[in-house]
């Protein structure tokens, strides 16, 4: 995923618990992290990541045809032997501005998910 847009429509989308992982991807870019290091930097118990990106997993198909704000590597293409997630750069520049305008106009405050049928 590579549209602002939809970055920030993604993120709007999103529960509280993704918006989480997506904002510490956005802190790091371009920097593939195995799960326990973004658990851990999130203050999150172990397989909480694969929770919440199974929770996720209808709506990105759904609505945004599969496509990820984010980037994985498996466990054999990545460095450290475990699954790794990062955000590129303008992945994670789309959702600084998302959040920077939220911050800005109370009334895009993302709230609780709409209600889907």
């Amino acid at each position: 995923m590579a549209d602002a847009g939809e970055i920030e429509r993604f993120y709007d989308r999103a529960s509280d618990l993704m918006r989480a992982l997506l904002g510490e991807l956005a802190e790091a870019p371009d920097t593939p992290r195995p799960f326990p290091e973004v658990e851990d930097a999130l203050g999150w118990p172990r397989r909480r990541i694969a929770s919440v990106l199974g929770g996720v997993s209808h709506m990105r198909h759904s609505e945004f045809g599969g496509r990820r704000p984010y980037h994985f590597h498996d466990e054999r293409q990545a460095a450290s032997r475990r699954w790794e997630m990062w955000m590129d750069a303008d992945q994670a520049a789309a959702l600084r501005i998302d959040t920077s305008s939220a911050r800005e106009d109370p009334s895009r405050t993302p709230g609780p998910s709409p209600a889907r049928s």
